[in-house]
Order: structure tokens, then sequence, then C-alpha cells
């Protein structure tokens, strides 16, 4: 197979996102029908990218631009060398490079899968600083592409992509069951249709038996912290490390990006939090919810939240997930948004009797196991579809 170096600008159009504003700065430029695209939403997309948590309007759309849906999105702050393809038109500002492929050169799809298999641990190494790694433009054209002639680059992606389709199957039945469980949990314990509920009397507008407390008094939220970035030994262990950024859109956390040594644990504020710890992000992006799917340390931007009542911490997931939106109401900051561990004496939550919660967890735990089967399965089919891409480079796959 015949292979030339290119930089990524040889390959297409290459541009940096556009975005004078943050939202409280400037309320005026969002809220319109302009999908406005960030780092959060590139990295929890898989190969196309289709969903977003922000807009623009008219007067956002000026200051920015729009652009056009096959689009390959890198980021290069953040959520470091994150990479997805728009599946719409959108804005994104210029913690984002877009790159447009030129049709006789690349295929948008294989450059992604180059990102992400090959290039994204050589573009790390270039990143400054432990709190908000970054990566300039200068530095990514920088960096040179291994390329193969236009139509061997279509049949690779056309080979990887076929895990992707598998991938985008497993997270769609993700979401398919966290409803289911969401809206047993809302039957039950909004609307107060439970089993026996025709026999319950409602008191003060909550079945007999049941009870509103602060959220404090029923589960503890413990800290974390982090080890000292400039000591190696305490990094690269085999500890799953949870910040912020390892936050998913699935009820579970299975990886983290950065992961430290017993060492490392030793020497920071966090411990080792057990299987089914609920995370919650607490700065910056509030409220993210995780359930570890294996024991994990946390560092300092999050809280780990443990029940100390009857019920389960699948019940906490769920129940804490329905009404988040009360906790990000309440967070606060100059820079950023925050909690803190006493805005959780202000979320009131709600406590059923023992014996419903223990069948609402009888009932979700099939869902939940099923969730963290695919959620293993979309790991292995990712680390196989990365593991292929050199081999397929190298010639010892024909395609």
């Amino acid at each position: 197979m015949k292979v030339r170096e290119f930089t990524l600008d040889q390959l297409g159009e290459v541009a940096r996102g556009r975005s004078r504003h943050r939202p409280r700065d400037a309320a005026f430029l969002y809220g319109g029908p302009y999908p406005f695209v960030q780092t959060g939403d590139v990295k929890r997309a898989g190969l196309y990218l289709t969903e977003y948590e922000q807009t623009y309007s008219e007067a956002g759309l000026a200051q920015s631009r729009l652009w056009p849906a096959g689009t390959l999105c890198i980021t290069i702050a953040a959520n470091i060398a994150e990479t997805a393809i728009l599946g719409i038109d959108a804005c994104f500002p210029d913690s984002i490079i877009g790159f447009i492929a030129d049709p006789d050169k690349a295929d948008t799809r294989f450059v992604k899968y180059l990102f992400d298999a090959v290039l994204k641990r050589r573009f790390r190494s270039f990143t400054q600083g432990a709190a908000q790694d970054n990566l300039s433009q200068e530095k990514l054209l920088s960096m040179k592409f291994p390329v193969p002639e236009l139509s061997i680059q279509k049949r690779i992606a056309d080979i990887l992509s076929a895990y992707d389709e598998l991938i985008d199957v497993n997270r769609r039945r993700i979401a398919l069951l966290e409803d289911a469980a969401r809206l047993l949990y809302r039957e039950w314990f909004v609307h107060f249709r439970f089993p026996g509920c025709e026999r319950v009397k409602i008191v003060d507008g909550l079945p007999e038996g049941w009870e509103r407390r602060a959220a404090s008094a029923v589960m503890d939220v413990l800290s974390g912290g982090t080890p000292k970035t400039s000591n190696p030994a305490y990094w690269g262990g085999n500890i799953g490390f949870f910040t912020p950024k390892d936050a998913t859109d699935s009820p579970f956390v299975l990886t983290t990006e950065k992961t430290i040594t017993e060492e490392g644990l030793r020497a920071c504020n966090s411990k080792l939090f057990p299987v089914d710890t609920l995370f919650i992000t607490a700065r910056g992006t509030v409220g993210k919810l995780n359930l570890a799917l294996v024991p994990m340390a946390m560092n300092q931007s999050c809280y780990a939240l443990r029940s100390k009542s009857h019920f389960g911490q699948r019940y906490l997931y769920v129940a804490l997930k329905a009404s988040i939106e009360q906790v990000r109401a309440r967070a606060f900051g100059a820079v950023f948004d925050a909690i803190t561990v006493a805005t959780f004496d202000q979320i009131p939550f709600l406590v059923p009797p023992e014996w419903l919660t223990r069948i609402f967890e009888e009932h979700t735990r099939p869902i939940f196991n099923q969730i963290a089967n695919l959620m293993q399965q979309i790991q292995k089919l990712t680390q196989a579809r990365d593991l292929l891409l050199p081999r397929l480079m190298r010639g010892e796959i024909v395609v």
C-alpha cells in the first residue's frame, strides 16, 4: 500500500470556530434555531454528531460561522483531541477546529479514525497544564498524517464504520433502557401509581408513610482530590481517576481519561470509591451523574454520593436524576457554576418506604445489568476498531 505524509491543511480546509461570548455575558446570542456545538458534545458523539445542548440566535450566528454537515470537529481545549463529524449544519467556538476534506484528497471518516486510533495520544503530548489541557491550531498543523490513496481511505473507512454502526445501536439501546427505568420511577414515585397504591392514603401531598427530607440527610456527600501532576510516580497506574471530562450520558462510567497509581491515591484527598458509587459533577457543567462500573478515585471537581438510607445506589441515581434541575438551579460562581456540600442541605429528596424501593431495585436490576453489558460491548468494539486501523494501514489486512 502506497502511503504519503500530509499535514491536515494539505488535505482540506482547516479553521477554528468562532464564539466571542459566554451565555451569561450575552444572552441575546443564544436560544435561536442554529445548533451551537461545544467540546462536550463532540466527546459524547459517535461517528456523527447530531445532538447538542446549546443554540445560537440570528445575532449569535452573525458573530460565528455555520459549518456544513460533513465537517470534522476536532477539540483543542478541555476535552482534548476528541473528534466527531457533523451530521447537521452547526456553529462551534474557537475551542474546536473544523476540517472540511478536499473530496479529491481525503475521506473525512478516514481522517477521524486516524485521529482516534493513531494521533490522539501524540496530540496529548503537546498539551500544557493539568487543569486545562490545550492544543493550538499551529501544533495541530505541524503534525503529518500517513495517508494512502483515496480509494483505500474509503475502503478502510467503510470497514471501520461498521464498528461505529454497532456502537450507535448499543447507545440507542442504552437510552431506551434508561428511559424504561425513568418512566417506572415517574409512575411510582411522581404520580404515586405504585403497587398497592389504592390502599394507601395521601397525607399532606404524600402517600402515608413517605417523607421528604434533605438530600444530605439520606446520602453521604464525599469529596475527592488530585495528586501532584508534577510527580510521574502518581500517574499512569491501574486506578481510574474520574473527572468531569469522563462524565457520560449513560448511567455508568467504565473508563477514565486519566489513571493514577496506588502511590498517587495515597498522596491525594480521594479514596478508592467502590462499584456503584454515584459521581456528580460539581464545577463548570454541574449535575452530570454516573455510577461507577469499577472502583475509581475522583478529583475535587466532583462529589461521590453514597446512600445512607434503606434505598440502593440505583434508586439514588434515578431519583436524583429526576430532580437534577433543582441541583443545577442552586449552582453559583463568579467564574463558573459550582455546587458545594452545603448545596445538598437545600435539595429535597423523597424517601418512600423500604419495601417499595426494594421492589423498584428488583424491577430495574435487569435493566441496569443490560446497560452495563452494552457499555462493555461498546468498549470492546471501540478497542477492536482502533486496533484494526494500524493493521489496515500497514497492509496486514487486504482492503
